[in-house]
């Protein structure tokens, strides 16, 4: 039996294969969060839960760690896809990210970043061709590393905002409660669709189809879109 070492080789001399015989440069969809026990289902995480929900509906393993992140290699909708969750902690992401990006030679049209913000309704996601890092450091670390160059792709997923006077840190590092929770599960799943798109369609065709159904999914539900403490 090979090791998984062994193993991660020969997958990516195919997927390597795949790439020149298909004409298509690889997607790097990277989710950002925390690493470790504590920080699971927090709301700085949901990076990290985008990125284990498309893996395990692909049955992309992600057992390998390679440019400081945990990372999986696989083929979806017939182009070749690397997943990657950096390990360096939130604020130092770009330590990964930027490794990733230029060990596989790859323009940064074809890398694809997920992260949490505030700034959008709970549950909402936001698909974008590029743009600033909005006071997100974990994006603002990864922008640094890109030299700079903002024009990665960005999938949003909001948290909503902190109640009252609550520190915005503090708020970032605590689970969701019930209703939330639901609400951003469901996300998550939409999401693996929205990836899926991306990979197959583009990421502007993708935007197109998804962002104004994502805008207003909530309003049909209730008034209350923030995810409440």
């Amino acid at each position: 039996m090979s090791s998984p070492a062994t193993a991660s080789r020969l997958l990516h001399r195919c997927l390597s294969t795949a790439s020149s015989l298909s004409g298509l440069q690889p997607w790097l969809l990277i989710g950002l969060g925390n690493p470790g026990e504590k920080f699971k289902l927090t709301r700085h995480n949901v990076g990290f839960d985008m990125i284990d929900a498309f893996a395990r509906s692909e049955g992309i393993p992600m057992t390998t760690v390679h440019c400081k992140a945990l990372f999986g290699e696989g083929m979806v909708e017939g182009a070749p896809v690397l997943l990657a969750k950096p390990q360096t902690y939130m604020n130092l992401s770009g330590e990964s990210t930027g490794p990733l990006a230029a060990y596989y030679k790859l323009p940064l049209n074809r890398v694809l970043v997920m992260y949490d913000d505030m700034d959008l309704p709970c549950g909402v996601l936001r698909l974008q061709p590029k743009g600033g890092h909005a006071r997100h450091n974990g994006l603002k670390n990864v922008i640094y590393h890109f030299r700079d160059n903002k024009e990665f792709g960005r999938l949003r997923i909001g948290i909503g905002r902190p109640p009252g006077q609550m520190d915005p840190k503090a708020f970032h590092l605590q689970p969701f409660n019930k209703k939330a929770r639901e609400r951003i599960d469901s996300a998550i799943e939409e999401s693996t669709d929205i990836l899926r798109t991306v990979i197959s369609k583009g990421l502007t065709e993708a935007a197109r189809l998804y962002n104004t159904e994502q805008k207003y999914k909530h309003l049909r539900v209730d008034r209350v879109s923030p995810c409440d403490f």
